[in-house]
């Protein structure tokens, strides 16, 4: 079995975890560096392409986990109206103990390169492309037509992404709760 590389990992978390932040710009390869605890070369090593290639593999992981989220909660709720809440109720949650600095790791680095950056686009993509999967699918189960499931979901993913960004200008949770509560609503009201 080959050896899982020793620093990757943890440069891809802090990457994760800068953009959350303070978005790509604002983000440097020392703070990377510091925040991984990776010596430097190790930053090159695994990404010779240097900061874009990190972003890459930064929206990678953030859409893996994003996903891995979702799908537990798909399994553990029994609508999608109740998925949307407990989610956004975590993410309420995460901001607020963040002190409303930390968004969507995904949106600020695509905010900023795509669609320039082929591959990070690409990456962005499937991130969302996996999300809306996740709900559609979750509609379907809800009894939606699954033609009507997929605009739905696309709905309900931008309506939360967007009210990410109000909370963090308003220091409060209450646009992503207000939002998922008013998608819960109108999900109800098509079933």
């Amino acid at each position: 079995m080959p050896r899982r590389p020793k620093h990757k990992d943890a440069i891809i978390g802090a990457a994760v975890t800068l953009f959350r932040r303070a978005g790509y710009s604002a983000t440097g390869l020392n703070d990377i560096v510091d925040h991984s605890g990776a010596p430097k070369g190790s930053l090159y090593y695994y990404f010779p392409n240097g900061k874009p290639s990190i972003a890459e593999a930064a929206v990678v992981e953030a859409g893996r986990r994003v996903a891995a989220t979702l799908r537990k909660l798909a399994n553990e709720t029994t609508s999608t109206s109740a998925l949307l809440l407990e989610h956004a109720q975590m993410l309420a949650g995460w901001m607020s103990k963040s002190g409303y600095r930390d968004g969507c790791p995904i949106t600020t680095v695509l905010l900023q390169l795509a669609p320039a950056d082929r591959a990070v686009t690409q990456a962005g993509r499937e991130a969302y492309a996996e999300r809306i999967a996740i709900l559609r699918d979750r509609l379907v189960a809800d009894g939606v037509p699954r033609g009507r499931a997929e605009p739905l979901a696309i709905l309900c993913t931008s309506a939360i992404q967007g009210a990410l960004i109000q909370a963090r200008i308003e220091k409060s949770g209450r646009a992503v709760l207000t939002t998922a509560k008013e998608l819960g609503i109108l999900l109800k009201m098509i079933q």
